[in-house]
């Protein structure tokens, strides 16, 4: 049946629930390393958790119910994901990024893959323009970030997939911020979709997650393959706890982006804050491309400030909202990206992206929306 999402949130595909042991109705968690086998040359299904597990089945099987996948795999954390992804490439192969990527996946790119002998370049993907003009002889992928992490630039998908068909190109979509709840990038052409699952989709700040989506059937097999090589794979319990989380992502989402237009709003007005970075804001640079591919702006903002001093003074003095590395959780979190996120880039690298001594980053939850500002505005007084 062609399930809303909501529906597909709680039941994924329909199907899996309705071999739960005993006619339970949460996923059981499937606590097995191993599975016996009924004979020789004969299987359950499942023979050993790296490879795959019940629990963790029904998940991968929700998120490529929700993102439009053929097959997706699920890894202990976002960056395994991202690792995971590399595997498809090979020495010599060049990657375009979008320049402004969570730092974490440009230290990976940059050791691990460069140690590999992956090259990568990275431009402002939110114009085409550049984009082309970075295609080299031996590239093969686009590795794009929409909204980026932290400075929200939207690139516009669709004209990535023209870019993409005209060099025969992959397009890697990191798809965290706004989830699949508000953007599918398989359906405006991507061929393989990350996320950090750790973020919304679990949405508690209790676990980690990761997940790597495919839309074709070639890569899928790929991955698989390699996925119970490498042993990236997500735990049982986690998983249970990611698939718990995914239940309520519409409705958590939702309230934590009407929070998000409200502070957003607010911090506008505020004569310490110098620039809101929000993509639900209709000056925003990229409202109009994020409005024509993703049904929802999400609930991250960044700003400046007027100095340093008022930017660390923010942050040793809210009481409410945690001064915290992640996002996406049900609590308000802030970031000092210079220093957590993005602090293994070179200085200069942080500069020409914007992301300097006076740049917050800020995480919305769906804490009481007057609440968060009243935190914010005695942090800023």
């Amino acid at each position: 049946m062609n399930y809303g999402f909501e529906t597909r949130c709680i039941h994924g595909n329909g199907t899996d629930e309705k071999t739960h042991s005993y006619g339970s109705v949460a996923v059981p968690i499937y606590q097995a390393a191993t599975f016996a086998h009924p004979g020789i040359g004969k299987s359950t299904g499942y023979d050993y958790t790296r490879e795959s597990n019940p629990t963790r089945t029904e998940l991968e099987h929700t998120m490529s119910a929700l993102e439009g996948a053929v097959d997706t795999v699920a890894c202990a954390n976002g960056m395994a994901a991202v690792g995971l992804c590399l595997e498809l490439f090979d020495r010599g192969d060049h990657i375009l990024c979008t320049d402004d990527l969570y730092g974490g996946s440009v230290r990976m790119f940059e050791s691990v893959g460069g140690k590999r002998g992956l090259e990568f370049s990275y431009v402002d993907t939110a114009d085409a323009d550049l984009v082309e003009a970075g295609i080299r002889e031996n590239t093969k992928a686009l590795y794009i970030e929409t909204p980026s992490n932290p400075t929200m630039r939207v690139t516009d998908l669709r004209k990535m997939k023209e870019i993409a068909d005209k060099h025969d190109l992959k397009i890697i979509v990191d798809n965290t911020f706004l989830s699949p709840l508000f953007q599918r990038p398989i359906e405006l052409g991507a061929d393989l979709v990350i996320h950090s699952g750790t973020k919304f989709l679990g949405g508690h700040n209790d676990t980690l997650a990761g997940f790597l989506c495919s839309a074709d059937e070639e890569t899928a097999k790929k991955i698989r393959y390699i996925y119970k090589t490498v042993g990236s794979c997500l735990a049982p319990f986690d998983s249970y706890l990611i698939l718990r989380g995914i239940k309520t992502l519409s409705v958590r989402l939702r309230a934590q982006q009407d929070n998000a237009m409200k502070i957003a709003n607010w911090l506008k007005g505020h004569k310490k804050v110098k620039q809101v970075y929000y993509v639900g804001l209709k000056e925003h640079p990229g409202y109009e491309v994020n409005a024509s591919q993703a049904s929802g702006f999400g609930s991250m903002i960044s700003f400046k400030v007027d100095s340093e001093a008022t930017a660390r003074k923010l942050l040793e003095s809210v009481k409410l909202i945690a001064y915290a590395e992640s996002l996406g959780g049900v609590e308000s979190l802030i970031t000092y990206p210079m220093l957590q996120t993005h602090g293994d880039l070179p200085v200069e690298v942080r500069e020409k992206l914007g992301i300097t001594e006076d740049f917050l980053r800020l995480s919305v939850g769906i804490e009481n929306a007057d609440d968060l500002i009243a935190d914010l505005e005695q942090a800023l007084a």
